[in-house]
């Protein structure tokens, strides 16, 4: 698996408008064949920060999200508003997306 976290720095007049900016690149990625998980979160600490958690089945699908043109299009929306380029961590890890997490679960 292919997984990528990005974490993004949004000028404040861009914060709250920020999910509507990339809803279409988002829906886009979700729909793709080879996409995992693509899921946004927004900094408690500070409201002009969103991470964006993505994965991807193989380094074929993320060639494939890195070619399709609404990958294109969701830079450019994105460009204009964002105050620093956005920081990334990308590795290929073994698995196929989230598990569950032994030290935790819910009481009965």
């Amino acid at each position: 698996m292919i997984f990528i976290t990005v974490r993004f720095t949004v000028r404040p007049e861009y914060a709250d408008d920020w999910p509507a900016l990339v809803d279409g690149f988002t829906r886009a990625t979700r729909a793709e064949s080879g996409n995992l998980f693509f899921d946004w979160s927004r900094s408690v600490e500070d409201p002009n920060k969103y991470t964006l958690v993505e994965g991807f089945r193989d380094s074929a699908a993320g060639a494939a999200h890195v070619a399709a043109p609404h990958f294109k299009a969701g830079l450019e929306a994105m460009a204009g508003a964002i105050a620093a380029t956005p920081e990334i961590i990308h590795t290929e890890i073994p698995g196929e997306g989230w598990s569950p997490m032994a030290e935790l679960a819910p009481r009965s």
